[in-house]
C-alpha cells in the first residue's frame, strides 16, 4: 500500500494542464494576450494573425506537457464528447524529418464528419461537412491517460450550413442574451460600472460504484447502464446509515485520484461524501461560468469513469441503476453575476428593501411560470423517468421554493402592495454549554422542490445524472433573459420609474404566485393542488419532448437567437429516437439475458431439484419430499411466466423496432413494449430469491451494492 501514500499539495497542482489565464499571460505577447482577453470579454473578433500567435504558444506549452496530438473536443447531441485525433507533425521534409506545427486556423476551425451524429434531418447522410468552432471562453487543456497526452480544445459544433448540432453553440448563444437583457436592466437600476453579466453555475454529480468484476458479469449493466432484472437484498437504504457515512477505504482511495486528476485540469472538485442509497456517491465543485462549468462536468463524468477502472472499480452515472433503492441526479445550482463580483440573486439583509433583488426575483418567478413545460423538457432524460416524482427527486411539476422570508415578502408585496419588513435569522441554540450558538439561516431548505431558492442561487434540482447540464442551462438563461428584456420594455417607457418599478414587482408577484409552494412535493395532495392551480404534471419524458417546439417556445429562442425552428425541430426528432433506441437496447438486453442467461439456469435448477425428489422418493418411499415437490412446482410456474413474458417482449420489440422514428413510436415503447418489460421482470426477480444462488447466472443486488 506504499503506492497510495504519495502526498501533494492542491493548490500546486490545480490547473497545472491548462491553458489559463495565468499561462497565457506569461507566454503570450502583451498585446496578443491583451487582445484575446477583449475576445473572450465579447469586444472582439479573433483575427487570423493573433489566433497564429496564439496557437503556436499552446502548442509549445502543449508539447511541454508530452502532448504529441491535438483534438478539437465537442459536445454532439449524443450526451458524450466527442473527439478526432490529429499529430502536431507535418509532412516530412527532404531529410526525412518533421516539424511540430499548429496554426491559427488549425486552432480556430476544425472538420469533423457531421453525417453520423444526431442531426434530426438537419442534415442527409451524404452531408457530411460538419465544424468545429474554438470556444476561446473555455481553457484548453492537455488530457494525460494511457494514450499518452492530448492537447483538448474546447469547441461548438455546427452544421455546413451554420445549425447548432451540439449543446454548446446554443448555451453559448443563450449566455449572450442573459448577459444583454440583464446588463439592460441593472443600468436601468442605476449600475454604471459592471460591464458584463456571467451565468454561473455549479453542477453536483451523483454516482454508483460496483466492483468491476462483477459488473462485468452483468450484461444489463454493460449495455444499458442498469440492472433490467434485480430482486431487492435484506438490506437498502433503510437505516440512512450510508448517507454522509465513513468513506470506505477502496472508495476513498478511488475519490482520491479523481480529485487529483480533476484538479489538474482545473476543476475545482471541493465536496465529496456517501449518498443515500447504498454504493452512492456525490462531487461537487465551486461555481464556473455556464460554458466552462458544462465542460468541467463532462470532464467529471469523464474522469469518474476513467479513474474507476483503476481501481478495479466501475462508475456507474445511469438515473436509477438499481430498482428500489435512490437513483441519481444533478443539482443544477445558477445564479447571474457581475464581472466585478456581485452576485444579483443575493437577496441581502433586508431584502424587502432591495428592489432590483425584487424585480430580478419576480422577473425569475415569471419565467419559470410561464416556461415550466420547457424547463421540465430539459430535465427529460430515458433514466430520469425512473426518479422524477418517485419520492427521491423532484416531483415532474415545477414549482419553486422561495423559503420563509421572501414568501413572506412576496405575500406583503401582494397583498398591500409593499413590503416592509423581512424575516431575519435568529440564533441557534444546541443547549450544550461547550457548543457555541450561531446564527441560522432565515430560511430552511426544501430537497422535494424542483427549483429551489437557496440563499443567493436558485438549484434546479431535476437534471438527471448522466445528462448534459448544457440544455438546462440554455432553458435557464433564455427564459430569464425574456423576462428582464419584458420588465425592461415597460421600465424604459414609463414616466415614473420608481412607480412603473414597484408595480411591475407586484404584478409579477401576483400573476405568478401560483408557480410557490414551501410544501411536500412528494405528498398527493400537492399533486392535487398543483392541478387546481393550473401546474402542468408531465411525467415522462415523452409527454415533455413537444414543449421543445410549440409556437411559444419557438417565438421565445428566435427572439433571442438561441434557436431557429429548424434547429428546434431537430431536437425534437432527435429526443423521440432517442427514446425509442434506449427502450429498444434495453428491451433487446432483457431478451438476451433472460433467454441465455435466466431460462437455462432455473432449468437446470429445475432439473437438479426433480432428480432430488426422485432421489429421495426411491432411497425411502415414505419420505416427505413435499417441500422440494412445492418449490419445484413453485419455481416451474415462475418459470413458465417467464417464458411467456419473454415471447410477448419479443414480439413488441421487433414491431416496435419495425415502426417509423418519431413520436409514435417513442409513445408505442413507452406504453406497450415498457410495460411488457416489467411483465418480464416480475417472475425473474421472483425466482431469484428461490434459485440455489450458486446457479444464479450473475451477481445479485447485495453483492454489487454491499460488496465494493
Amino acid at each position: 500500500m506504499e503506492e497510495c501514500r504519495e502526498y501533494y499539495n492542491a493548490a500546486d497542482i490545480f490547473g497545472e494542464n491548462v491553458f489559463n489565464d495565468a499561462v497565457m499571460q506569461e507566454r503570450l505577447p502583451k498585446k496578443v494576450y491583451q487582445r484575446l482577453k477583449e475576445i473572450i470579454r465579447g469586444g472582439k473578433e479573433l483575427d487570423l494573425a493573433t489566433a497564429d500567435v496564439i496557437a503556436h504558444e499552446m502548442k509549445e506549452w502543449a508539447i511541454e506537457k508530452g502532448a504529441t496530438h491535438y483534438t478539437h473536443w465537442f459536445q454532439p447531441m449524443t450526451g458524450v464528447t466527442a473527439e478526432k485525433h490529429d499529430a502536431f507533425i507535418t509532412a516530412p521534409m527532404e531529410n526525412g524529418r518533421v516539424l511540430m506545427s499548429f496554426s491559427g486556423k488549425e486552432l480556430i476551425k476544425g472538420e469533423p464528419d457531421a453525417s453520423s451524429f444526431p442531426s434530426g434531418g438537419l442534415r442527409a447522410t451524404f452531408e457530411a461537412r460538419g465544424y468545429t468552432a474554438w470556444d476561446c471562453t473555455s481553457p484548453a487543456f492537455v488530457r494525460q491517460d494511457a494514450a499518452g497526452a492530448t492537447l483538448c480544445i474546447p469547441t461548438a459544433f455546427c452544421s455546413y450550413t451554420g445549425e447548432a448540432l451540439d449543446q454548446k453553440t446554443p448555451l453559448l448563444r443563450s449566455m449572450e442574451a442573459v448577459n444583454e437583457q440583464t446588463m439592460r436592466l441593472i443600468r436601468l437600476m442605476g449600475n454604471k460600472t459592471s460591464r458584463k453579466i456571467t451565468a454561473s453555475v455549479g453542477p453536483e454529480q451523483e454516482y454508483f460504484i460496483v466492483d468491476r468484476a462483477k459488473y462485468l458479469k452483468r450484461k444489463d449493466l454493460i449495455f444499458t447502464g442498469r440492472t433490467l432484472f434485480g430482486a431487492m437484498p435484506p438490506k437498502g437504504q433503510e437505516m440512512d446509515d450510508h448517507y454522509f457515512g465513513t468513506i470506505r477505504e477502496r472508495i476513498a482511495a478511488y475519490m482520491r485520484d479523481v480529485n487529483k486528476e480533476l484538479w489538474k485540469l482545473g476543476v475545482s472538485a471541493k465536496t465529496q461524501h456517501n449518498e443515500v442509497a447504498p454504493a452512492q456517491h456525490e462531487l461537487a465543485p465551486i461555481y464556473a461560468s455556464a460554458n466552462v462549468a458544462v465542460d468541467h462536468n463532462q470532464l467529471v463524468m469523464e474522469t469518474l469513469k476513467k479513474v474507476a477502472g483503476r481501481h478495479g472499480l466501475q462508475c456507474l452515472l445511469h438515473e436509477k441503476p438499481f430498482a428500489g433503492v435512490n437513483g441519481s441526479g444533478k443539482h443544477n445550482n445558477w445564479s447571474i453575476t457581475t464581472d466585478d463580483g456581485i452576485n444579483l440573486l443575493d437577496p441581502g439583509v433586508t431584502p424587502h428593501e432591495n428592489f432590483q433583488f425584487l424585480l430580478i426575483l419576480t422577473c425569475i418567478l415569471k419565467a419559470v411560470d410561464v416556461h415550466a413545460d420547457l424547463l421540465r423538457e430539459a430535465a427529460a432524460d430515458v433514466g430520469n423517468d425512473h426518479r422524477l416524482g418517485a419520492n427521491e427527486a423532484p416531483p415532474a411539476i415545477i414549482s419553486v421554493y422561495l423559503g420563509e422570508q421572501l414568501e413572506d415578502v412576496l405575500k406583503q408585496l401582494i397583498s398591500t402592495g409593499e413590503a416592509t419588513r423581512s424575516i431575519a435569522g435568529s440564533m441557534l441554540e444546541t443547549g450544550v454549554k461547550t457548543l457555541p450558538d450561531f446564527m441560522k439561516d432565515a430560511t430552511d431548505r426544501n430537497r422535494t422542490s424542483p427549483f429551489a431558492f437557496t440563499g443567493n442561487k436558485f438549484e434546479f434540482r431535476m437534471i438527471g445524472s448522466q445528462d448534459s447540464i448544457a440544455q438546462a442551462n440554455v432553458v435557464l438563461n433564455t427564459i430569464v433573459a425574456e423576462a428582464f428584456a419584458e420588465a425592461c420594455d415597460v421600465l424604459e417607457n414609463s414616466s415614473d420609474f420608481e412607480l412603473a418599478l414597484h408595480d411591475l414587482i407586484k404584478k409579477n408577484a401576483t400573476e405568478h404566485q401560483r408557480i410557490v409552494f414551501n410544501g411536500n412535493g412528494y405528498s398527493e395532495e400537492w399533486v392535487k393542488e398543483a392541478k387546481r392551480r393550473g401546474l402542468p404534471n408531465i411525467t415522462s419524458m415523452v409527454d415533455a419532448i413537444p414543449s421543445l417546439n410549440t409556437e411559444k417556445s419557438v417565438r421565445l429562442f428566435e427572439k433571442f437567437g438561441v434557436f431557429t425552428k429548424a434547429e428546434l425541430d431537430s431536437r425534437v426528432e432527435i429526443e423521440y429516437e432517442t427514446y425509442a433506441k434506449k427502450i429498444n437496447i434495453e428491451a433487446r438486453a432483457m431478451i438476451d439475458i433472460a433467454a441465455k442467461q435466466i431460462i437455462p439456469a432455473v432449468i437446470k435448477y429445475t432439473t437438479v431439484l426433480a432428480s432430488s425428489v426422485s432421489a429421495v422418493q426411491a432411497a425411502c418411499g415414505t419420505a416427505d419430499t413435499s417441500v422440494q415437490a412445492g418449490l419445484l412446482n413453485e419455481v416451474s410456474f415462475l418459470l413458465a411466466e417467464t417464458k411467456g413474458a419473454l415471447t410477448k417482449l419479443e414480439a413488441l420489440a421487433a414491431k416496435g423496432a419495425a415502426m417509423e422514428e418519431g413520436r409514435t413510436q417513442a409513445v408505442f415503447y413507452r406504453d406497450q413494449v415498457m410495460k411488457a418489460m416489467e411483465a418480464l421482470r416480475n417472475p425473474v426477480d421472483k425466482l431469484e430469491m428461490l434459485v440455489d444462488k450458486e446457479m444464479w447466472p450473475m451477481p445479485s443486488y447485495g453483492d454489487l451494492m454491499f460488496e465494493v
